[in-house]
């Protein structure tokens, strides 16, 4: 670990935490390993062993954090001196201790095991266009974390404590304010959209793409960002994810043969998350300076790669040779159309990782809304089809023909992760904030991406993201990295300029 040089050896209760520390993220580790795998490559057959195994890692995982000595380490390290690193650290295995001290072990067994179910459920309940199979798994999920968030603060809202376990340097107040000038904007910029007239290449794309061809494209396209295949990979899985640490993080996405640009933009979005997470600093793994920041900031680091670089006019005109090799029948098409078909904005989106950069925030404010509905008690699991679906007619005008297309979509119910959508939203909120920063500070960033040259933007974020880990909070490392605190400015103004272009508003 990095610390001051004119620093003397760290106090001996600081080293028996990271020691301690070390060994509970190992753990955690095994277990994320083992969830990759039930999602990629486990037989179907395997999810009452994987049941178990997980629950034990999970149990095992809690008594190295709470029933050790952390709590005593922490507490002989109130006052002792310590660099800005060294605080850093504490602070951060603190909050998790804490939160995880309050929380009963059999809890959070019952809660490993109800997500495991559920996993399994949601992916039947999705192919089969039933929401009654996987509606007892998702009420079981939001009672066990009514009773989670209780134990964690009885006093505090419910949802705004399972917000802050992937968002806890943020309030809640912080992102529905951001989330509602996101609306305020979004909303009448799309209705002014759909009324245009311009003329945009919408069916580039059009036609079958061999998914085999696709995924060999997709694997050119990371070699071309600089994904490290020494350590990852590139797999296929129901729902687009990443997962794993500096030495191994591993891509999946999903081919659809009608969809090449779905293909290419999730492989480019989860490239994104594992770019950062490999750009964690190698000497402090297992520790919080070489463990990401929270979501809000990962998902800055995959809406920016998705969005800033990989739809951007730059980017086609970089890509078309790629693309013209691999499906011929796109030989006619132009770097503009391409850019275009790659922006446009669908009048029928019903699938958030499918959604133009647009309406794709109007997905994360309806599921954010049911979340909240549901954890407060407001909404009952049955009802949530029939309001996800009004919603949607509110907020999108369109009724979604299925469950499937519709509250089914999504994995992050059967994982018992509410809470997590509104960091979506604010990472896209950053992504802009720190693009608009990089490209102030490199010498012209569109020619750099033309020109395929990755290195300038990629070490401008190792720099101003990567290396911290979790050093600095939130709104400090956004402050560290653009000059100013999180704001939707950055975000808005480009929303505003890129789609005024494009549909002559």
């Amino acid at each position: 670990m990095a610390t001051d040089a004119t620093q003397t050896e760290p106090p001996a209760a600081y080293t028996a935490l990271l020691d301690e520390i070390q060994r509970y993220n190992a753990v955690e580790s095994a277990t994320e390993v083992l969830s990759w795998d039930q999602q990629v490559m486990m037989p179907e057959g395997g999810t009452p062993a994987r049941s178990t195994q997980l629950s034990t890692l999970s149990s095992i995982s809690h008594e190295l954090l709470v029933d050790g000595d952390v709590g005593n380490h922490l507490d002989e390290l109130d006052d002792a001196s310590l660099t800005p690193e060294q605080q850093a650290v504490v602070r951060e295995i603190r909050r998790e201790y804490v939160r995880a001290a309050r929380v009963p072990r059999d809890l959070i067994e019952e809660i490993s095991t109800a997500t495991t179910e559920a996993l399994g459920a949601w992916e039947s309940a999705r192919e089969h266009d039933a929401f009654e199979e996987f509606a007892p798994h998702l009420e079981r999920l939001v009672e066990l974390k009514r009773q989670y968030a209780a134990h964690i603060d009885p006093d505090a809202d419910p949802y705004a404590v399972l917000f802050a376990e992937y968002e806890p340097c943020l309030s809640l107040e912080t992102a529905t304010a951001i989330l509602d000038e996101l609306r305020e904007t979004l909303v009448p910029l799309i209705e002014e959209i759909r009324a245009s007239d311009a003329d945009l290449a919408t069916d580039a794309f059009e036609g079958s793409f061999d998914t085999d061809t696709q995924e060999s494209l997709s694997r050119e396209v990371l070699e071309l960002l600089g994904y490290d295949f020494d350590r990852g990979r590139l797999d296929t899985s129901t729902h687009p994810f990443t997962s794993g640490n500096q030495f191994d993080a591993r891509i999946t996405t999903r081919f659809d043969e009608h969809d090449p640009l779905g293909a290419l933009t999730s492989t480019i979005h989860e490239f994104g998350h594992a770019y950062y997470t490999l750009g964690l600093p190698d000497d402090d793994f297992g520790t919080p300076l070489g463990s990401h920041r929270d979501l809000s900031v990962h998902e800055s680091q995959s809406r920016l790669w998705e969005n800033h670089v990989g739809r951007s006019a730059a980017f086609w005109e970089l890509l078309l040779p790629k693309l013209h090799d691999a499906f011929p029948q796109t030989s006619d098409l132009s770097p503009r159309d391409a850019y275009e078909a790659a922006n446009q904005v669908h009048d029928e989106n019903l699938i958030r990782v499918e959604a133009d950069e647009l309406t794709y925030h109007l997905h994360i404010i309806i599921r954010f809304t049911i979340e909240r509905e549901l954890i407060s008690g407001d909404l009952a699991v049955d009802d949530v089809p029939d309001r996800w679906n009004r919603l949607y007619e509110e907020y999108l005008g369109l009724t979604p023909p299925s469950d499937a297309l519709g509250c089914l979509q999504d994995i992050h119910w059967s994982h018992g992760n509410f809470g997590y959508f509104p960091t979506y939203s604010l990472g896209s909120v950053l992504a802009a904030q720190l693009y608009a920063a990089a490209d102030r500070e490199i010498d012209d960033l569109d020619a750099t991406i033309r020109d395929g040259d990755f290195e300038p933007l990629g070490e401008w974020l190792r720099t101003n993201i990567h290396q911290h880990g979790r050093r600095y909070e939130t709104d400090a490392l956004v402050e560290h990295a653009t000059g100013e605190p999180l704001r939707a400015d950055a975000f808005t103004d480009y929303v505003t300029d890129k789609y005024g272009a494009l549909y002559d508003l």
